[in-house]
């Protein structure tokens, strides 16, 4: 019997593939740091691969579905997100194509809390003194000062897994939280993280009694020192911070996306940055990465108060390469694999965890 054949666009880790191995299946891998060129996914397709292991750099669309029409059996995203991928495409085909949810939570959200401190508090204009030797003194107010984080109000936009975790992390700071979710509202988790800052102040562990409520959109942007997004891409979610809703926030306050580069319309944004609209902003996430040599947000005027990533939040080792599927994103996108191509869960992909277009399977 032939083995199962899986291509995989880039070295995912070691030993997540060495699962697939030791699956009995033949496993080529893309080496090169750089994606492959599209062609080469549409020869490897072509050819009569299995499984189609990828990345957000892949553009997964009617082509290359076209070209695994008969052979190709499902497609393993190494991300959460999707965007790549044209679901109406892999539905005509009947393709299910598998992602990687749940196990980035806390490292997304705890590096959102640390870029957002980092922002707020100068730590890369500091280093920079000691760097480029410009440090000479110490004084009250000179060169400049950060602003504190604890005890502030921080926005939330989007609170599902991922905002309700950063909420979380802040909770730690005594940071009021305004939450905002076009999703509905989660009024258990609202109700446990109030007790929780209630039984801090009645304990004397906090100086004073934090809050947290769902608000407008509006609302959220208004009165927020520091706001942050955890939104998918949707097509109500594209440019979601423009030239009107930055306009609402405070001059005094920060933006945070950790969560798509197309939530943020970043000429807006370099607008609003350079005429002082708002104090400061940090980003792991762009409309176009990488960040292209000509974008706006280089400009070096903006240096000491926009901090710039390099898609980041979730590259934590364990998160990124654990090939436990409950701990990693290497190990679920290779489990996701396996489900399908193993006929797990009674061979009905509606019924794997892991699939994303559950609906092109369902009776």
């Amino acid at each position: 019997m032939r083995k199962p054949r899986i291509y995989a666009t880039c070295d995912i880790g070691h030993q997540a593939l060495r699962c697939l191995f030791d699956h009995g299946y033949d496993v080529e891998v893309y080496e090169k740091a750089d994606p492959p060129p599209k062609s080469l996914v549409l020869e490897k397709v072509a050819s009569g691969i299995d499984a189609l292991i990828t990345t957000l750099r892949d553009p997964i669309d009617e082509e290359v579905f076209q070209a695994g029409q008969g052979t190709l059996k499902v497609i393993g995203q190494d991300a959460v997100g999707y965007d790549n991928i044209d679901r109406r495409a892999a539905n005509r085909y009947r393709v299910p194509f598998t992602h990687t949810p749940d196990v980035l939570t806390d490292a997304t959200a705890e590096f959102a809390f640390f870029i957002l401190g980092c922002v707020s508090r100068k730590l890369y204009p500091s280093e920079n003194l000691v760097r480029e030797k410009k440090w000479t003194t110490w004084h009250p107010y000179l060169p400049f000062l950060g602003d504190e984080v604890s005890g502030k109000t921080v926005s939330v936009i989007g609170a599902g897994r991922i905002g309700k975790a950063f909420a979380m992390k802040c909770s730690g700071f005594d940071m009021d939280i305004l939450c905002c979710s076009r999703r509905g509202e989660d009024r258990n988790f609202v109700a446990s993280v109030q007790r929780l800052f209630d039984a801090k102040f009645d304990f004397g562990l906090s100086r004073r009694r934090a809050s947290i409520r769902y608000v407008s959109l509006e609302e959220a942007l208004r009165d927020a020192d520091y706001v942050s997004l955890h939104v998918p891409f949707l097509p109500d979610t594209y440019h979601l911070m423009n030239d009107t809703t930055l306009a609402w926030m405070r001059p005094t306050a920060y933006l945070i996306n950790t969560s798509r580069g197309t939530v943020v319309d970043e000429q807006a944004l370099y607008h609003a940055l350079k005429k002082g609209k708002i104090a400061g902003a940090a980003l792991d996430v762009f409309e176009r990465e990488p960040l292209p040599e000509e974008s706006p947000l280089r400009d070096p005027d903006l240096e000491d108060r926009l901090r710039l990533f390099h898609h980041f939040a979730s590259a934590g080792r364990q998160t990124r390469l654990s090939p436990d599927p409950s701990l990693g994103m290497a190990g679920r996108c290779v489990q996701g694999v396996i489900d399908v191509l193993e006929g797990n869960y009674g061979g009905n992909p509606a019924a794997m965890p892991y699939v994303v277009n559950k609906e092109a399977f369902q009776d």
